[in-house]
């Protein structure tokens, strides 16, 4: 049984589009590009700005690993079948993600082939601002020389950056029994854990995932990647805790609704199964919102932008703050869905008999999505001088970096 609001675009929505314009900048490539603009612009390491405000993720690993594949199932919505006619990535690749108050971060795609400890490359203008290493090894191949290599990177992004969250996922495991996946977790953990111990480096700690885009191991995997990125994380889950313990909610998860990326829970331990629940209901719930959620049509613009959405070329979210969703189970649990920012998303497990208290739940999420806005009221506060002095030093520069005036 389900019941589900879904209202059309409001117009804080569509000005929001126009503010996030100039905060997307999409894929752009190293390489093949545009020869006047130059390498300074296309991987701009140095940029102080664009680096604090949005923490830089490498993904990194031998070719054919997987790490594309990552990429276009998590933020892009590709279907994992699909991935199997993606072309092996031969530039540098990065993504701006700006899906959230909460979610913003840029993602560097580093193909297998390239070496990056190359003279000509500065690796250490690269790890510097970095805020997570993904590391993709691929469990249904030989991962000798991929552990090999993921002793270098490792070792070599300490030395400049001890900031940096080491992230290894043991990628492919969807081909591997539960035993295998088990047996070649635990080997490689022990076989990388023993490389750093014998270079000295003990103190490096390496966090593991058995991940695969045919399930939702993948987006899990990716949301505790993120959270460690999130500074405002450990208020998330206080609020978190402090709103089911009064509400009578079993669990309960904010989630990135583009992504399906989870930025915060409550100190319960999570379940894979209740993850995977709740990404469905999320899906559900924008597949339904895209077909029924829209106003009527008034110009072709609109038409375009909607069979985009059909075609999953997400424009932006098809619901708004008046978004909600109830979907109950056949084990007196129902599953509560309701909007807290534009792209960010509440998902609580209730018992049937805590549900009758709808209107004390209601109540208690209203002081918690008031919370959440001031939480975001004040990074946004904080991150406004900065980009003004930012986007002020941009107008001042050419395409090449030449001041247009002296400084």
């Amino acid at each position: 049984m389900m019941s589900q609001t879904v209202p059309g675009k409001s117009q804080e929505e569509e000005d929001g589009e126009e503010e996030d314009e100039d905060d997307l900048v999409g894929v752009t490539e190293y390489g093949d590009g545009d020869p006047e603009r130059g390498v300074e612009e296309v991987l701009d390491f140095t940029d102080p700005f664009s680096t604090e405000v949005k923490p830089r993720i490498l993904l990194m690993g031998l070719r054919r690993s997987g790490k594309s594949s990552i990429q276009k199932v998590v933020f892009h919505k590709m279907s994992p079948n699909e991935t199997l006619f993606l072309e092996s990535t031969n530039k540098i690749c990065r993504e701006d993600v700006s899906n959230s108050s909460f979610v913003n971060f840029q993602i560097w795609d580093f193909p297998g082939q390239i070496d990056f400890f190359d003279p000509t490359f500065d690796y250490e203008m690269i790890f510097r601002a970095t805020g997570a290493l993904i590391f993709v090894i691929d469990s249904q191949d030989d991962y000798m020389e991929a552990l090999a290599r993921l002793h270098l990177t490792v070792t070599s992004a300490y030395k400049v950056n001890t900031d940096i969250n080491f992230e290894v996922f043991i990628h492919k495991v969807d081909g591997l029994s539960d035993d295998h996946k088990i047996e070649t977790q635990r080997d490689i953990h022990q076989r990388a854990n023993d490389d750093l111990a014998d270079a000295g480096l003990e103190k490096i700690h390496l966090s593991f995932y058995l991940t695969s885009i045919y399930d939702h191991s993948i987006f899990e995997a990716f949301s505790k990647v993120v959270q460690k990125l999130i500074p405002q994380l450990p208020t998330l889950e206080n609020l978190l805790n402090i709103f089911i313990s009064n509400s009578g909610i079993e669990k309960a998860f904010l989630f990135d609704v583009v992504s399906k990326i989870y930025i915060a829970t409550d100190s319960s331990p999570v379940d894979m199964q209740t993850y995977e629940l709740c990404c469905d209901m999320i899906d559900v719930v924008i597949d339904i919102s895209c077909i029924y959620g829209q106003k009527m049509l008034c110009s072709s613009q609109e038409v375009i932008q909607t069979q985009k959405r059909l075609r999953g070329e997400e424009i932006g979210p098809p619901y708004d703050k008046e978004s909600m969703a109830i979907i109950k189970l056949n084990n007196t649990t129902v599953l509560y869905l309701k909007e807290v920012t534009k792209f960010l998303a509440l998902v609580c497990f209730v018992r049937e008999e805590s549900f009758e208290r709808k209107g004390l739940i209601d109540y208690n999420f209203h002081c918690f999505r008031k919370a959440i806005h001031e939480v975001f009221e004040v990074r946004m506060k904080a991150l406004k001088p900065r980009k003004q002095s930012h986007m002020g030093r941009n107008k001042r520069m050419t395409h090449n970096g030449i001041p247009r005036v002296p400084l």
